[in-house]
């Protein structure tokens, strides 16, 4: 099921049908965290709040490295992320994987362009991302792309297990805060 969530389609976006919104809504403030992460295979530690002192941040999350859809969007992002630097925007995967885990995937999928980093169980409750089905494992979370302008405030959310749209429409989304 997709879901859209935009303030009054500021954002020159259609409004989908939404069936269940995401506990943060556009004009939420963002939690902030710190955790460690991986970019080019080498260990890092990311700050959100530093972030977006160097602007916008898309902090996307995912449910599992190397799974396919999960792969698929890590190449689009890394394909994308010269297009989202040129606006100033910082793009950040985030799931519940292990260190190790995401130090291959920085790598191998998101072909050293962009970190990922681990979302602990705090940020996936604090950002209503628990991927909560009978038979999924504890730790993984739905696939929810945020867009977060430097105030620290969402300006979009977008929450589809379709990888495709996600880079699309939060690219679309960090243009209209360049603008």
């Amino acid at each position: 099921m997709r879901k859209i969530v935009l303030p009054f389609a500021a954002l020159g976006l259609s409004l989908m049908p939404v069936a269940a919104l995401a506990d943060l809504p556009v004009g939420a403030k963002a939690p902030t965290f710190v955790t460690k992460g991986a970019k080019g295979g080498k260990e890092i530690s990311f700050d959100l709040a530093a972030a977006l002192k160097k602007g916008p941040v898309v902090l996307y999350f995912y449910p599992k490295a190397f799974t396919q859809g999960c792969t698929l969007e890590a190449h689009a992002f890394a394909e994308a992320t010269d297009d989202f630097a040129k606006m100033g925007a910082t793009v950040i995967g985030m799931s519940g994987d292990d260190l190790p885990t995401l130090k291959k995937f920085s790598t191998e999928e998101c072909r050293d362009k962009f970190a990922v980093a681990t979302a602990s169980p705090k940020v996936i409750g604090e950002y209503d991302v628990a991927l909560k089905r009978e038979g999924v494992p504890d730790g993984l979370t739905k696939r929810v792309s945020y867009v977060i302008a430097p105030s620290g405030k969402i300006v979009m959310v977008h929450a589809d297990s379709d990888y495709r749209d996600h880079v699309k429409l939060t690219l679309e989304a960090v243009r209209k805060l360049a603008s």
